[in-house]
């Protein structure tokens, strides 16, 4: 079997595989997990007369509630917070859940300005990274086809590039993501964000990457990967097309030009001899006498 299909075969497997990841990761609401040990709070709260404000914060502010959070929504799949907190509502997955606002009106009072926009700049650059590397996969697709049809190296070759573009702007994106991630635990400070947290809800909070940030970042890793065999397989076409080419080359039959004199023309041919007679009466073949 020819080198280019199975490396073919492998590469579109690959990324079918890799589109397939990114777009669950990229639609899914779980990259970061707050897990909020309630009890162990309200067990605070109740051996603390002082406490009151932190019981009062703990049924009427979101970030109180355990919840997993997206590119878009923040999702608890626990207990909700009520409605004067934050408005949720019910999910395709029977979740409740909240939008994230990419258009948020910064508050001076509460978070530095400068770094809210940062921050706010970074989660749309995130977003749009994402959305470009889709563009780049859909014309890979139509590329990869045209290539695989057509047996083209050259198609081949720029499907690979696409798919390397896309593997780039995953990653990008990817990277932005974390840096919102840092700017919203250790640059913003407000009510919000980790900074300004209490001290025992940041005890009792546990941050951890959920399996959408793992589904992402194998994606980005199968991109790669694809367009690295797809590179193998245009390789593999140029060769077995030069191959081809030279085998054919054994069968053209070689076609030499005819270096012999030319005939003499006709004057130089010897006439044939005309019967000079005599000719006798009666007979027309000669002097036969009957």
């Amino acid at each position: 079997m020819p080198c280019s299909a199975v490396t073919l075969s492998i590469a579109t497997i690959s990324a079918i595989i890799a589109t397939a990841l990114l777009a669950i990761a990229f639609s899914t609401d779980n990259w970061l997990h707050y897990e909020v040990r309630r009890n162990n709070i309200q067990v605070f709260a109740a051996k603390h007369a002082d406490a009151e404000s932190l019981l009062m914060n703990m049924n009427n502010k979101y970030y109180y509630y355990t919840r997993t959070r997206g590119l878009f929504r923040v999702c608890y799949p626990k207990e909700r917070p009520p409605a004067n907190a934050v408005p949720t509502y019910l999910s395709p997955i029977e979740t409740h859940c909240s939008n994230i606002d990419y258009f948020p009106e910064i508050d001076d009072e509460k978070i530095s300005n400068e770094d809210a926009t940062t921050r706010v700049h970074l989660a749309r650059s995130c977003v749009a990274m994402f959305i470009l590397s889709f563009v780049t996969t859909f014309c890979a697709f139509w590329t990869g086809i045209s290539g695989c049809w057509k047996r083209s190296s050259g198609a081949v070759t720029a499907t690979s590039i696409l798919l390397l573009a896309t593997c780039l702007l995953t990653a990008g994106a990817m990277g932005l993501w974390h840096t919102v991630e840092f700017f919203e635990k250790e640059k913003i400070v407000g009510e919000d964000y980790f900074q300004q947290w209490n001290t025992i809800l940041k005890d009792n909070t546990k941050i951890t990457y959920d399996w959408s940030y793992v589904v992402a970042w194998i994606g980005v890793g199968t991109s790669l990967l694809s367009a690295v065999l797809l590179s193998g397989a245009a390789v593999c076409l140029k060769n077995e097309r030069e191959k081809e080419e030279q085998l054919n080359l054994q069968y053209l039959m070689p076609v030499y030009s005819q270096k012999q004199p030319p005939y003499p023309p006709y004057a130089n041919y010897p006439q044939p001899q005309m019967y000079s007679g005599p000719y006798y009466h009666g007979s027309q073949y000669g002097p036969y006498n009957y």
